[in-house]
Formats: structure tokens, C-alpha cells, sequence
């Protein structure tokens, strides 16, 4: 199982997205319930991709 990207830093900026982690509260509440290759893409991707765009 892939770990979360959770860092605990758990609060949304006023795009909705975490300071922390940088998903969205539904991507948050919908974790758990993704494979471990969503998870993956996600981790390898998305969140990286939203780092990048946010700094």
C-alpha cells in the first residue's frame, strides 16, 4: 500500500486545495479508496504538478 502524501499541515487554501498535501478535500476524503496505481499517479504527477504551479 502506497503511504499518504499527507504531512500534516491539514488546511485549504482559498482554491480548495491543502497547504500541506496539495489535494483537494475530495481527493483527501476519497483516498482511501483509490488503487495503489491511482494513488501512484498521483503521487508521481498530480501533486507534484500542483507543488510546481502553487510555488
Amino acid at each position: 500500500m502506497i503511504l499518504t502524501p499527507c504531512i500534516g499541515v491539514c488546511s485549504l487554501d482559498a482554491h480548495g486545495y491543502c497547504e500541506g498535501c496539495h489535494r483537494t478535500g475530495a481527493e483527501i476524503a476519497a483516498w482511501r479508496g483509490l488503487s495503489d496505481a491511482e494513488r501512484q499517479r498521483f503521487m508521481l504527477e498530480v501533486l507534484p504538478q500542483r507543488e510546481r504551479e502553487r510555488s
